[in-house]
């Protein structure tokens, strides 16, 4: 790993987007409703050869039995387990209405449950639902199948029971193993917890283990940090996400039970960073890019070695990128040249239901420029590197004359050891891909426009 420098930290350490999609969600507008969406499912449908291309799916689960402090999630705080069987039935509602458009049977390679908390729904309502999915499309052998779990909602039979169901890929929120860190974000659970689950999740056969870990925490310290970083390499995981947390009161009320003045400051969050950079990298993982690292053998390392990472909404996957669905309250989806968001509300949600409508209530018809942007980006965030040839033979643009103002901006970033520009193309350097988010932001439009970053959280 190459020598990532406090000072080279400190220099990136501002708002960017994470680009799970460009243009970014904060981008999506109202004008774009149901009627476009089903422009483009029945584009989807009718299409040359597109209805034949896999769909990934995405359903959102709101429900947390209780409240995170940290979290910047659309999520419902509810101690009633009973809400979660009529949510299942708008669920299928909403299935229901889809199918109408593109037909039954269409094949999923990718499907992935979010939330909330997705294991807040009983054993039984998640057989129903995993059913009911299973009724209307074909997952297809080989496919990723993931879960997040909430190590507190779960035990090694639920565990089984998952598998059973066809998951195949789990995420564990960690966050933090230090009790106090816990105790101020309001999510304690013990270590011995996590590792008995992580080991039973070996035993059963789980395909791969994501761990999720977020620095910036209130309590958090660089050496509370270290033991908790220990404790990951021992347990060892297949897949690591580690986020900086962003504190950001004013738009996410959980996050105001936080007392700020617990919170570590900017250089302490730089040298966690730093620390956590060279203890995954003495512990044998390999840095796939952004906040993913994952054992060399895991799937997704092996992707990015072989140059087949995609980036889609829950981030780096092994899967090409393809049309997604997305289900459920606020859940976003993908299909064709646009992005469509869901009403954030439950009420709003199930209203427009009972009303025979599909819930979108926002979205974006992506424009030819939006995706000469995204291939850019997606490029450079997934392999690393960019051929100038490649991209003006599918957009029909002269690169050079196009982005000469970003070109510009790398120059700087050349300086720094960040990029190589060279006659054919753009490539990351080692370093660089460190910092490849800022590289990304150099292409993005409407960031170059509005300088008001706050909404994002920091890139570093």
């Amino acid at each position: 790993m190459p020598a990532i420098t406090t000072e080279l930290l400190t220099r990136f350490d501002v708002p960017g987007p994470r680009y799970t999609s460009y243009p970014t969600a904060d981008r999506f507008v109202e004008a774009f409703g149901e009627d476009d969406y089903l422009r483009v499912l029945a584009q989807r449908r009718s299409g040359a050869g597109a209805s034949s291309l896999p769909l990934s799916l995405y359903v959102h689960v709101p429900f947390c039995a209780s409240l995170c402090y940290y979290c910047a999630c659309n999520k419902i705080i509810t101690r009633h387990h009973e809400r979660a069987a009529p949510y299942l039935r708008y669920l299928g509602k909403e299935v229901d209405l889809h199918v109408q458009r593109i037909g039954a049977g269409q094949s999923v390679s990718q499907l992935h449950l979010g939330g909330g908390t997705p294991t807040f729904m009983s054993d039984d309502e998640l057989g129903e639902l995993m059913a009911m999915l299973r009724r209307n499309f074909a997952l297809v052998p080989g496919g990723e199948y993931s879960i997040e779990i909430d190590p507190r909602t779960i035990d090694e039979a639920r565990l089984a029971y998952l598998a059973r169901l066809g998951f195949n890929r789990l995420s564990f929120g960690v966050q933090d193993f230090d009790p106090l860190v816990q105790k101020a974000v309001h999510r304690v659970q013990p270590a011995e917890q996590v590792f008995a689950l992580v080991a039973a999740a070996r035993r059963i056969g789980f395909e791969s283990v994501n761990v999720d870990l977020i620095y910036g925490l209130p309590r958090q310290t660089p050496e509370s940090f270290d033991r908790t970083l220990a404790q990951v390499a021992e347990l060892r995981p297949d897949r690591i996400a580690l986020y900086a947390y962003a504190h950001l009161p004013e738009r996410f009320k959980p996050q105001r039970r936080i007392i700020a003045i617990d919170l570590p400051g900017a250089a302490h969050k730089v040298s966690m960073l730093a620390r956590s950079l060279a203890a995954f990298d003495a512990a044998g993982y390999v840095y796939v890019g952004m906040d993913h690292f994952a054992l060399p053998g895991d799937a997704l390392a092996v992707a990015k070695r072989q140059g087949r990472l995609h980036r889609n909404f829950q981030g780096y996957s092994t899967q090409p990128d393809c049309d997604l669905i997305g289900l459920g309250v606020s859940a976003i989806g993908k299909v064709g040249a646009t992005y469509s968001q869901n009403a954030k509300t439950l009420a709003e949600y199930q209203d427009l239901l009972d009303q025979g409508h599909l819930p979108v209530v926002r979205g974006l018809a992506v424009s030819r420029d939006d995706l000469l942007r995204r291939a850019v980006i997606m490029a450079l965030m997934c392999q690393g590197e960019l051929v100038y040839e490649s991209v003006e033979s599918a957009h029909l643009i002269d690169f050079r004359g196009y982005f000469a103002a970003e070109l510009a901006q790398l120059r700087a970033m050349e300086e720094q050891g960040l990029v190589r520009l060279t006659d054919s193309g753009i490539q990351v350097t080692a370093t660089g891909w460190f910092f490849v988010r800022g590289v990304a932001m150099v292409f993005d439009k409407y960031l170059q426009a509005d300088r008001n970053r706050a909404r994002f959280s920091k890139i570093i």
